[in-house]
């Protein structure tokens, strides 16, 4: 079963609020009552006491997204480090295979050439056997024997063209053994040539590999050393959420209910404002559907506060076991633990609006309209790059907040929107 961790109070009552706010006024049963709207006696009152820890609250919210801008950072650096060995590593297998099957190749043109050598000595040795043999008294064909024993002038002439014969066959032969000897040793020559390219290339993927996996050792490295500071910025973040929720109960009071209540009212003239343009533009008003699919898919993302980071976990149906990653993941434990990564949340999320999501953020940004951040909304997914590739994913849920599985050794949580690395637009597809 999934750990659960337990929130700041502040936070979750945030985001309870925004998501109540998000209830479209086009259908007057789903508008939620307005919280308490306390008086400007009442408010001038309070203020004096809240405004030095008002002030504390925004200190430690700037330390927080500076803590997790330089975790995010770091991980995206190994992220990408980790797929530039991926692709020097295909290389090298790529250039290995391609050396073996030049060594092959050059094997097995040295033997024909060998070879070719050989039947040329053969048939060389035969021919002078051949032509020793012609001198030799008692030979049957080529000797003296052979013309003396002629019955007539026309039997001595045949057996001259006989003994000519043979011998031009054997140079014939011999020819054409030789012009395949010199064929089979330019077809080896070509051969080395290919193996000298082959092997050349193979030590240049080796030399990538090398560099590659150096650079890699040093991102790992890098985020070894950084574990200790970053486990004191998670320490720092758990005092900071401490202070932040002390902080908001000394604001508390009529200083909270005014606040709830103005983001109350901006987000109700908001859809109001909505509904009166498209009905200008007799259009049937889509705010109402869409916001209660929205407060759905945030309230199911919600739901799994405080369950494990697991990278590769997470479903339609909720969270799942983690898989192996060959790499920092692995050094997490995640292949053991249930859990959501960025992607496995979203899919979750969505879900519950019967919308599917595929399990990788970079085709979930090309899922639904791209929408400026400007224009973001409710139920929008954000995302985050790094050299134009894709990372990370996280719900907007308003009010600049966020709810995201971030990553390895973390939780699902709300967080402020951070906006280094952030892609330019987010995605609907409510």
């Amino acid at each position: 079963m999934a750990v659960r961790r337990t929130l700041p109070l502040g936070l979750v009552v945030t985001s309870v609020a925004l998501v109540s706010a998000m209830t479209s006024t086009a259908v007057a049963a789903a508008v939620p009552p307005p919280p308490p709207n306390p008086s400007d006696s009442e408010l001038d009152t309070s203020r004096a006491a809240a405004k030095e820890k008002a002030g504390q609250v925004g200190r430690l919210t700037n330390q927080l997204a500076e803590a997790e801008s330089q975790l995010m950072r770091l991980q995206a650096e190994v992220e990408a480090k980790l797929e530039d060995a991926n692709k020097a590593l295909v290389d090298l297998h790529a250039a290995e295979d391609a050396a073996a099957a030049a060594r092959s190749d050059a094997d097995a043109a040295r033997r024909e050439s060998a070879g070719a050598d050989k039947a040329v000595g053969d048939a060389r040795k035969q021919l002078d056997d051949f032509a020793a043999g012609s001198y030799k008294q008692g030979n049957t064909i080529g000797s003296l024997t052979a013309y003396l024993g002629a019955k007539s002038p026309k039997d001595l002439l045949d057996r001259a063209h006989l003994l000519n014969a043979v011998s031009g066959s054997e140079l014939d032969a011999l020819n054409t053994m030789e012009r395949a000897r010199t064929q089979k040793a330019n077809a080896d020559s070509r051969a080395r040539a290919a193996l000298n390219v082959a092997n050349r290339r193979q030590t240049e993927a080796e030399d990538a590999k090398r560099v590659a996996d150096q650079a890699t050792a040093e991102a790992q490295r890098a985020q070894q050393d950084q574990l200790a500071r970053s486990q004191q910025l998670l320490a720092d973040r758990t005092s900071f959420e401490r202070q932040l929720e002390a902080a908001q109960a000394e604001v508390g009071g009529l200083e909270s209910q005014r606040e709830r209540y103005q983001r109350w009212l901006a987000a109700k003239q908001r859809e109001d404002e909505e509904n009166a343009r498209q009905a200008a533009a007799g259009r049937p008003t889509a705010a109402a559907p869409s916001a209660g699919r929205a407060r759905t898919v945030i309230e199911r993302a919600l739901s799994q506060l405080g369950v494990e980071y697991a990278w590769g976990g997470g479903n339609s149906k909720g969270p799942t076991r983690g898989i192996r990653d060959g790499g920092v993941a692995d050094s997490y434990g995640d292949f053991a633990k249930v859990g959501f990564d960025c992607s496995g949340l979203m899919i979750f999320a969505f879900a519950g609006v019967g919308v599917p999501l595929p399990h990788y953020s970079g085709y979930q940004a090309t899922a639904g309209r791209q929408i400026p951040l400007s224009q973001m909304a409710p139920g929008d997914m954000l995302f985050w790059s790094t050299d134009g590739r894709i990372h990370h994913v996280a719900l907007y849920i308003g009010d600049g907040q966020m709810v995201e599985a971030p990553y390895s050794g973390s939780v699902v949580r709300i967080s402020p929107v951070r906006y280094g690395g952030i892609v330019a637009h987010a995605t609907r597809v409510l």
